[in-house]
């Protein structure tokens, strides 16, 4: 019975001391993540800036082969503009998602803190 009552108590304290752990991990875990969202988010607006400066460009190259009148050129301009045109679409569509991915991991975070204070 003592026995019995020895790895009762030792498994109380047990969890007792690892479920704040847990509840710490989980919390720095949530603040790694966050970070690396706002990592990303940086990243893709560098890379939305350097997509609109490449429109621009694309279109005064558009503009200036419209003048010349040269055809091939125009093509060119035309298929470079719409690759760009797709680019920034794509890296707007990723920093829409890292966004998304920030808010669920603050929301996680806030939840983690809360369950910590409670002793849940």
């Amino acid at each position: 019975m003592k026995a019995l009552a020895t790895i009762a108590v030792g498994g109380a304290l047990v969890l007792a001391l690892w479920a704040p752990s847990v509840g710490a991990q989980e919390i720095k875990d949530d603040l790694k993540d966050i970070r690396q969202d706002r990592r990303e988010i940086r990243e893709d607006t560098r890379e939305i800036r350097q997509d609109r400066r490449e429109l621009r460009e694309d279109r005064e190259a558009l503009r200036e082969a419209i003048k010349s009148g040269d055809k091939d050129a125009i093509r060119k301009a035309r298929r470079e503009l719409r690759n760009d045109r797709h680019e920034l679409r794509e890296d707007v569509k990723d920093r829409r998602d890292d966004g998304r991915d920030l808010r669920h991991d603050r929301r996680e975070l806030r939840h983690d803190v809360r369950q910590k204070r409670h002793g849940k």
